[in-house]
């Protein structure tokens, strides 16, 4: 018998107490739902599985015991002691439904013991002392004493070859002189037993050279060794090394590549100290003449950023274009930086050098340069106010320091060849002298104030790439090529 939305009498007898059924068993899922759990969270939802309705008209208007629900002897339902959840342990929660603090706590996992990450070290290959190098490279090195001669002199022959890198060497670096701390150790046959750290500090030399490679390492050359030459061989960096710098302290040195990350490495220890992530390809870094907590990082996205390292964060940041740095330089005073950029895939040719301004981050002139080459290096002369920059069409212009920035039009050094090489050039230590490589293989040495060719060494017969200038013996450099291969000349 039907009484419409008044009520009226169910076919089973039970009494509908106007309204309908499934509108009564919402308000009775949700009067009945799970508030004894002591929970600050939101109030649960609703109950995907809804109760069953009353089944007489006296229950029906009466909370029901929850002994007459679950647990109860004449309810038909498994008993559930109050403390345990009502979900099994194995048992997987219902879509939409609220889990409270204690369900969460039982389904939670027990607690992992954090895995120990093993610090990579790199294998010690060789000394980095200078105890057992050329006593009279040695002599030199600690005295110190640049004569007229020693200074006038140049390069005549490959005096020491260097083998352990399997594709191009991009970069190589001089070690600063520095101060150190030498452990006293008494050696007992194979094993090394260390007494302590030296009371007195001792200066070590500018002996060791430091060469970045394509193959993904960096070596560590004790050049003037009797014994192994190559002290460390370190393979932190994931892709290929394209530059590597010593810090001025000439402890650790400090690298980049194509895996975006710059990192400085302890180089008597092989660890791994510092690595600082970038959005972008890193292929050069530089760091400050004067403050060595400071160093330049620049990319393939055209971003060039000054890092801190005592934060591990970036101080500026500038950005021209999207053009990818090829070089930066900071100049004498610290006050501005000089970039280059590869312009090749533009149309634009005045962003290939740019000066910036440090403290401000904007730039003080883009039209150094406007011919349409890209110029793969730029160098500040120790002396003179003036740079030089790499080109791609086979010279080196120079261009002086002071604005606009005017390059002369009078004099270039054009010997060698650059034809797409990352070729690079350095200036002797009295600045007299201008050394380049090329894409021959050879040396090419200018005399820097008539630009004229001095003389060139033969070296490779693959592109020479960088050259690297002694800090303390002006009649030495080093030098690397595309074939692998590292060198040193006296």
């Amino acid at each position: 018998m039907s009484c419409g939305d008044g009520g009226g009498i169910g076919d089973d007898g039970a009494v509908t107490m106007g309204y309908k059924v499934p509108a009564a068993m919402d308000l009775l899922c949700n009067a009945y739902s799970n508030d004894s759990d002591e929970d600050d969270g939101p109030k649960p939802e609703p109950e995907p599985k809804r109760l069953p309705f009353p089944s007489s008209s006296s229950n029906s208007s009466k909370r029901p015991r929850l002994g007459s629900q679950i647990g109860h002897p004449l309810s038909g339902h498994p008993a559930i002691h109050l403390t345990q959840s009502p979900m099994l342990q194995g048992e997987a929660p219902i879509p939409g439904r609220y889990i409270s603090k204690r369900e969460r706590a039982q389904f939670s996992p027990l607690p992992r013991v954090p895995e120990q990450v093993s610090v990579p070290i790199s294998p010690v290959l060789g000394s980095t002392l200078d105890s057992n190098i050329r006593s009279d490279i040695l002599s030199l090195l600690r005295n110190k004493t640049k004569t007229v001669a020693q200074q006038g002199k140049m390069c005549e022959r490959m005096s020491i070859a260097l083998a352990s890198h399997t594709k191009a060497v991009t970069a190589i670096h001089w070690s600063p002189t520095h101060v150190c701390f030498l452990r006293n150790r008494v050696e007992e046959g194979q094993e090394v037993v260390l007494l302590g750290f030296g009371i007195e500090p001792r200066e070590s030399t500018a002996h060791l050279l430091a060469s970045a490679g394509m193959d993904n390492s960096i070596c560590i050359w004790n050049a003037w060794s009797s014994d192994q030459k190559i002290a460390r061989k370190l393979c932190f960096h994931n892709a290929a090394v394209k530059d590597v710098k010593w810090s001025r302290q000439g402890l650790s040195v400090l690298s980049c590549g194509y895996d975006c990350s710059s990192r400085l490495v302890d180089v008597e220890k092989g660890t791994e100290t510092q690595i600082f992530k970038e959005d972008q390809m890193v292929g050069v870094v530089k760091f400050h003449e004067d403050n060595f907590n400071l160093f330049l990082s620049g990319g393939s996205q055209g971003h060039i950023r000054l890092w801190d390292i005592r934060t591990g964060k970036v101080v500026h940041e500038f950005v021209r274009g999207r053009e990818p740095i090829l070089d930066v330089e900071f100049s004498r005073n610290g006050r501005q930086i000089i970039s280059s950029s590869d312009i090749s895939r533009s149309n634009v040719s005045e962003n290939s050098i740019i000066v910036w301004d440090v403290s401000r981050q904007v730039p003080l002139s883009n039209q150094v340069y406007v011919e349409a080459y890209t110029c793969p290096c730029v160098r500040f002369h120790p002396f003179d106010p003036v740079f030089v920059a790499q080109s791609n069409g086979n010279y080196i212009a120079i261009f002086s320091s002071y604005p606009p920035y005017k390059l002369n039009k009078y004099k270039r050094y054009e010997s060698h060849g650059v034809l797409g090489f990352p070729i690079k050039c350095n200036f002797s230590s009295d600045g007299e002298n201008l050394i380049s490589g090329s894409s021959d293989g050879s040396i090419y040495f200018y005399n820097y104030r008539s630009s004229e060719l001095v003389t060139k060494i033969k070296a490779y017969e693959q592109a020479c790439i960088d050259i690297a200038v002694h800090p303390i013996l002006p009649n030495v450099i080093a030098s690397c090529s595309w074939g692998g291969e590292v060198s040193v000349f006296e």
